[in-house]
This record gives C-alpha cells, sequence and structure tokens, in this order.
C-alpha cells in the first residue's frame, strides 16, 4: 500500500514539473497556427511560470520564466511585429509573473522543509512514546499496526503497548479524548505509568488503578481514556480482559468470531472516581490457533459514503492465515476501502495469535 503511494505521488510530481513546458509549447503552436498576422496570444505564455512553483524551486521556475520570455521574443520575430509596445507588454507581464511565481516557489520550499524537520521530530517521538512491541511472547504471536490522522504528525491520542511479565503478556490499547498536543502528552502519561505497574502490580485492575492515579495528578484539563487492557497467561490458555468504556475485542476461534463483550460496563480511566464499585476483569478462552483483534475507533467508527460504520465483528475472513502482520495489512486495506481511502481520526489495530503446537 505504501509502495504504490510512493508511485502514485512520483508520478503527480512528475507530471507537475512537465505541464509548464507543456502548456507554453501549446501556446506558441496555437500562436503560429494563428498566424503572422494575429501576434496576440504571446501573453499567454506566463501560464508556464505561473504554474512552476506547483512542483519547481526558485532556480527552476526562473528558467520557466526565461524560456517563455524567449518564446515569445521568437513569436513576435515571427509575426513580423518586431518590438513595439505589444511584444514589450507580453514580456514585461511574463517576468513580472515570473517575479512573482519565484517568490511563491520559494515560500512552499520554505514550508516543505518545516513540515520535514516537524515529521522528523515526530518520528523521533513517536519512536520514544510508542516502543515496537515484541513478536512474540510464549505461546503467542504479536503484529501491531499504527496510524496517526494527522497531515502534519505521526503520532496521536491512540497508543499501545505490550509487555512480556515472567512469561505471561500484558498489554494495553487506549484512545485519549480529545486531539492535539495535550493528548499526546496524556498518552505519555498512560504509557509511563502502565509500564511502571505492569511488573509490580497483581492484577488488571490494580494496574488501571495506578493509571488513574497519574492521569489525576498528571493528565493536562481532566483528560480521560478508554482502554482494553489484558493478560494472556503463561500457558496462552486464556486471556484475561479488562475493559474500561473501549470497544470491545474481536475473539476469533475456528470459523466463529464475536466480539468479547465484558461483563459488566466499567468507567473509562481517569473517571473511575464516578464508580461506585472497583473494575472487573472478565475472561475468555483462547485455544490453540485462536485470535484476538485489539483496537481503536479509528477503526470501529470508519464511516463510508452513506455514513455507516466499519463492521469489525464481519472482518473475521481477513484475519486468517499464519502471519499476522499480514492479516492487519488485509484489514487496513478494507478499512481504507471502506473509508473511501482516508481514515478521518487516529487508529491502532494489536493482534494477537495463539500458535499451534
Amino acid at each position: 500500500m505504501r509502495r504504490q503511494d510512493d508511485t502514485a505521488r512520483l508520478g503527480a510530481n512528475m507530471l507537475a514539473v512537465v505541464v509548464p513546458f507543456v502548456v507554453m509549447t501549446v501556446v506558441a503552436g496555437a500562436d503560429l497556427l494563428a498566424g503572422a498576422q494575429i501576434g496576440f496570444l504571446s501573453p499567454l505564455l506566463s501560464l508556464g511560470p505561473a504554474l512552476a512553483p506547483v512542483a519547481l524551486g526558485p532556480a527552476g521556475t526562473v528558467l520557466t520564466g526565461g524560456v517563455a520570455v524567449f518564446l515569445s521574443l521568437l513569436l513576435a520575430v515571427y509575426d513580423g511585429i518586431g518590438f513595439p509596445m505589444h511584444a514589450v507588454v507580453a514580456c514585461a507581464t511574463i517576468a513580472g509573473v515570473t517575479v512573482a511565481a519565484v517568490i511563491a516557489s520559494a515560500a512552499r520550499k520554505r514550508k516543505e522543509r518545516e513540515l520535514v524537520d516537524i515529521r522528523a521530530v515526530a518520528d523521533v517521538a513517536q519512536r520514544v512514546l510508542l516502543h515496537q512491541v515484541p513478536r512474540q511472547v510464549g505461546q503467542v504471536q504479536i503484529a501491531m499496526r499504527y496510524i496517526s490522522a494527522a497531515a502534519a504528525a505521526r503520532i496521536g491520542g491512540d497508543l499501545y503497548d505490550v509487555v512480556s511479565v515472567a512469561g505471561a503478556a500484558r498489554l494495553i490499547v487506549a484512545d485519549v479524548q480529545g486531539k492535539g498536543l495535550a493528548a499526546v502528552q496524556t498518552a505519555a502519561v498512560v504509557l509511563a505509568a502502565f509500564r511502571e505497574s505492569v511488573y509490580d502490580e497483581p492484577d488488571l485492575a490494580a494496574i488501571a488503578a495506578h493509571i488513574e492515579r497519574s492521569l489525576e495528578h498528571q493528565a493536562p484539563g481532566g483528560k480521560f481514556v478508554t482502554a482494553i487492557m489484558a493478560e494472556i497467561v503463561k500457558d496462552g490458555t486464556e486471556i484475561r480482559l479488562l475493559n474500561c468504556g473501549h470497544p470491545s475485542p474481536l475473539l476469533l476461534s475456528g470459523e466463529r468470531a464475536r466480539l468479547a463483550e465484558p461483563l459488566e460496563a466499567s468507567l473509562p480511566l481517569g473517571l473511575g472516581y464516578l464508580g461506585t464499585g472497583e473494575r472487573k476483569e472478565h475472561t475468555a478462552p483462547f485455544g490453540m490457533g485462536d485470535r484476538m483483534l485489539f483496537y481503536t475507533d479509528g477503526i470501529s467508527e470508519a464511516r463510508d459514503k452513506s455514513g455507516a460504520f466499519y463492521a469489525v465483528e464481519q472482518c473475521g475472513a481477513l484475519l486468517g492465515g499464519q502471519d499476522p502482520r499480514a492479516a492487519l495489512d488485509r484489514l487496513y486495506d478494507d478499512v481504507l476501502r471502506h473509508a473511501g481511502g482516508r481514515l478521518h481520526d487516529d487508529s491502532a489495530a494489536l493482534f494477537v495469535v495463539r500458535q499451534k503446537t
């Protein structure tokens, strides 16, 4: 998918480079066909330098303007009008448009450099904030995909992590309420609290309580977080789940796919003080070859043109096969197809598969 996008982008850039010269060729040809007695089309050669900043830098734009002036002078000679006022006006028009185009091209180049810098910072921040998850813990294979909807950055309010603890796997997939830098800061607080508590706390409810205390003291503006936490026991026979207001994971066993709904509803992290009881885990069986998909609402709330949500519970056929990473590729291809090629919210998907022995 990324290779196809890169190929399309390269083709579009090459076309944008060629267009100004094609336009000037068409104008010059039209002037020649109009005959020597007309000679009024040469000012349209300014379309060449006007279009140049779309793909060319200042030097290329100046070159395009020079070609336009040269063609204008040649047409003036061909039309037999020499250098009267009409030819002077045509050249002045082209020169003025070229100057404006050079300024526009320089501004575009500056913005592109700024965008490259922003993306470089975002890449570093993503590597610090969102660690590479292990591909295998015990008998469980793991794959992960994350896509930010932001145009200039690659991180957002969705978060995830997987940690191996004494042979068991503990994981979190969560979504911070809101967007922007405040959401990223809250995501960092949640991940730091999870990584700090995951080794010492006896169960998922205790980890959730630790995260809530951190949110209370550190999260900006009272942000709350929907989260699903899981613990896959060492022998891989079951998954313990704690759902804090998050979309339920999809459990696939053989040909059957169902949402692993919690027995009791639980409030998002950061809103636990509104509840009256302790958070409770629930357990799902996890047999040989079983799979579970954890995801954020960037996937489950992706809409098509009619406004219909993506039906996660019906995507079981996409998540088969031996390679969990290939399964996630198929899932995201299907989600993007459903959404018309672009997601409007950050999305994360974590896929775990119990190996057959």
